[in-house]
């Protein structure tokens, strides 16, 4: 089929008829199908559960001897602080393991620096009007926790490369209130991209205004490739050390999409001297995490290498799923020029991008024929997409069948969608 511009009215007319009578017939048959959010399917659930029963015997001690049925061990057990550590390329001393969320931590560090400061110094909130850069597309939940506390949010742009840093220094070195920047720096969410060396590089060159400003690097799907390597980027960390800037980075990773999305472990990682702050703040916070959930991933998983071991076999159920979105998305869409999207070689997500002014018709057309979808716009700060056009595309949960389908009902919603608005002549 040729481009919907080259199409004369009757000819879109035609099209805009055939995917009425299709989404009609799909409304009829009333499925629910969902590609809400990136989570993982049954299938990936199950390769964890023999961790349940991995802790029926009688020990329950951890390498330093301690109990983990009882109090204590605050920044987490030696043997899980140091897979995250060999997994982030750090030293345990480096890395604090909290719970199964690394977005609680992520929250919570703001929510202290709110309150009380970085390091105990002026809080944000007496500060004035507390500014985040949001590299976009990006990450609701981050832009979700500037929101819940007043954050002004600035959209930065993201490319093949990483966020437009020419931006991002003009931004960090002339204002005093911008006091933060959100970073999915590998596989990203959702476009799957990864920062290349030279912005990093960059980014731990930053001379901010705010003496107070932190580069918060979500690792949240660091670990996820689907391709036949895995992507590797210089450490943050180190970087800033070298560049006089120690403190600025905070990085996160979490076992949520590794092991059990609601019972993993999680951790945040920085100089030695902001971890010393942070146990600090711990011992007012928490008498110790749950060490036995620690326990049983440190028997399950051993070390850093069976991690990536047991990450391959994610990677074998995701391929296929990834596989099937870019192969129906090419059958359905190529040439018509009406969309286009991300193949990528990790994360949970494809960035789909339709013409200007239809994802949100495009996701309520979905809605009425059965699919749920992210709500068009999420991925920008306070879901305002300039050109309405992005749309998340989540396929890791639902059955192959399943998914199938509902790329079968989204594509026809984008012809739909796309057909219309040529036929309104907007």
């Amino acid at each position: 089929m040729k481009p919907y511009s080259q199409m004369s009215e009757s000819e879109l007319s035609a099209v805009k008829n055939e995917l009425d009578g299709f989404l009609d017939k799909c409304k009829e048959k009333g499925k629910k199908l969902n590609m809400t959010r990136g989570v993982p399917s049954n299938e990936q659930l199950a390769l964890c559960n023999e961790m349940i029963t991995d802790l029926s015997s009688d020990d329950y001690t951890a390498a330093n001897g301690a109990d983990c049925r009882n109090y204590g061990g605050l920044d987490g057990i030696p043997e899980m602080k140091k897979i995250f550590a060999d997994l982030l390329d750090l030293t345990p001393e480096e890395v604090i393991v909290g719970g199964n969320s690394s977005l609680a931590l992520m929250f919570d560090n703001v929510a202290s620096n709110m309150s009380h400061g970085v390091r105990d110094g002026e809080p944000w909130q007496t500060q004035g009007h507390v500014k985040f850069l949001c590299p976009s597309p990006g990450y609701d939940r981050h832009f979700t926790i500037c929101k819940y506390f007043h954050i002004e949010m600035i959209p930065v742009a993201l490319g093949q490369d990483g966020p437009d840093m020419d931006a991002v220094e003009k931004a960090v070195s002339s204002d005093p209130m911008i006091k933060g920047i959100w970073c999915v720096p590998k596989y990203s969410n959702p476009t799957g991209i990864v920062y290349s060396d030279e912005t990093v590089r960059r980014f731990a060159k930053l001379k901010p205004a705010a003496e107070d400003f932190r580069i918060y690097w979500d690792n949240a799907y660091a670990f996820h490739y689907l391709g036949s390597a895995h992507a590797e980027i210089p450490n943050i960390i180190r970087l800033c050390e070298e560049e006089g800037n120690p403190n600025m980075p905070l990085v996160f990773a979490s076992f949520s999409k590794v092991s059990f999305a609601g019972a993993s472990v999680s951790c945040i990682a920085s100089s030695k001297s902001n971890c010393d702050f942070i146990r600090q703040r711990l011992t007012v916070q928490t008498i110790g995490p749950d060490k036995l959930n620690q326990l049983r991933h440190v028997r399950f998983f051993k070390d850093a290498s069976g991690v990536m071991a047991h990450m391959e076999k994610h990677a074998a159920i995701l391929r296929r799923k990834f596989a099937l979105v870019s192969d129906t998305l090419r059958r359905e869409l190529d040439g018509l020029g009406i969309a286009k999207w991300t193949e990528p070689t990790g994360g949970y997500f494809v960035s789909f991008d339709s013409l200007e002014g239809c994802a949100k018709k495009i996701v309520a057309l979905c809605a009425e024929a059965g699919v749920a979808l992210t709500p068009a716009g999420a991925t920008y700060p306070n879901g305002n997409d300039p050109k309405d056009s992005n749309i998340r595309i989540a396929p890791t949960f639902p059955p192959i069948g399943e998914l199938g389908e509902a790329l079968e009902i989204f594509c026809a919603a984008v012809k739909l969608a796309s057909a219309e608005k040529y036929l309104s002549g907007k």
